[in-house]
């Protein structure tokens, strides 16, 4: 029987850098295990993925994430012009959110929604169809909601919305569009304890004769992250209006490769800290299994901090493995280490790639 979630495990050394700040411009972190560790938000890993060009190329254009539906509608009536007129996308947009879409400021109380471009426009075409019909609301309502497995295939086109899921308050979308996320995605933790250091900078103003035009201090530091997330691969394929298990696989090995890849850009122009990941684990199971308790204790330098941190995720994954009999099907890919025994050794990114697709056999 097929294995209905893939996890994914990474392991990235980052050089000094600062990725993922809090309302103070510190680095966010989170207390694990009683001591401290640097954090990346599973918010800020995931807009890195849906917005990094290689989404863009591989699995399509990332919807837009907004609450501000006069701008909504004017991003649409532009992006839509050549395919429908400026009232068919209003009526749509009014039926699917009974909101003022005059409104220039954020709708208070709604959540930063996704919209996608393309499920829009078939939103569009149904209310287009409709109108020529002769139909009020209630009856554009009624048609709609009759085409529920066509409105889930056009999410094909809003991929992140079938991965991260959306929550809908209101209108027709509160009854059609709310998605269960397939892609669970952790908040990032450095294996390891971290004293973070303080940058004194200035900025030199070439135009004044002595000191300096602006002087201020930024919190960095470097280690090992472990990134974690989970895809449930039957929710994918209802998500995308039941699409067979080979296209929630081949969206499976582009989800490895951009978390084995993609890093957040904050001052990306100051640190340069363009690492990617110095192992990847896959594999398929029955449930979701996060690996994160391997470092619950931190990992001490031995020396550095990528080879005990390998050691570390290796170990406990054949404690855990073997200690609850879970029948899963494991891959991995690891710059200079070689995985634990039991679990198949990819040479390359793409190699494991292609292990994913081929559903974890081979």
């Amino acid at each position: 029987m097929d294995k209905n979630f893939i996890n994914f495990h990474i392991l990235i050394s980052h050089s000094p850098s600062c990725l993922n700040r809090d309302d103070m411009n510190m680095q966010k972190s989170a207390v694990f295990g009683g001591r401290r560790r640097v954090r990346i938000s599973s918010q800020s890993l995931k807009r890195t993925i849906r917005k990094s060009g290689y989404y863009q190329q591989h699995l399509g254009e990332a919807t837009i994430r907004t609450k501000r539906l006069g701008l909504l509608k004017e991003t649409f009536v532009s992006r839509l012009s050549g395919r429908f007129d400026a009232e068919t996308i209003n009526k749509t947009l009014a039926l699917l959110t009974v909101k003022d879409l005059k409104a220039e400021v954020a709708v208070e109380g709604d959540a930063v929604a996704p919209w996608a471009v393309e499920e829009v426009a078939w939103f569009c075409g149904q209310v287009k169809k409709g109108l020529e019909q002769g139909l009020d609301e209630k009856g554009l309502a009624k048609q709609i909601k009759e085409q529920a497995l066509a409105m889930r295939q056009a999410l094909a086109s809003g991929l992140d919305i079938a991965l991260s899921g959306r929550m809908a308050t209101s209108g027709l979308l509160s009854e059609l569009g709310k998605v269960d996320g397939a892609l669970a995605v952790a908040h990032v933790i450095t294996t390891h304890t971290v004293d973070a250091d303080i940058d004194w900078f200035t900025a030199v103003d070439d135009l004044q004769e002595l000191g300096s035009g602006h002087l201020d201090t930024q919190e960095f530091s470097s280690g090992v992250f472990y990134r974690y997330a989970s895809l449930n691969v039957a929710q994918l394929q209802e998500n995308l209006g039941n699409a067979p298990r080979e296209k929630a696989l081949e969206i499976a090995a582009h989800v490895l490769h951009l978390m084995a890849t993609v890093v957040p850009s904050a001052k990306q122009q100051s640190f340069a800290a363009h690492n990617m990941a110095d192992m990847a684990m896959v594999s398929f199971s029955d449930i979701p299994v996060s690996l994160a308790n391997a470092f619950e204790e931190p990992v001490k330098a031995g020396p550095g901090f990528i080879k005990p941190s390998i050691k570390a995720l290796n170990d406990y994954w054949h404690s855990v493995h073997t200690g609850y009999g879970l029948e899963e099907r494991c891959g991995a890919f690891a710059l200079g280490h070689e995985p634990p025994n039991g679990v198949k050794k990819a040479k390359t990114l793409a190699e494991l790639k292609q292990w994913v697709i081929a559903n974890g056999e081979g």
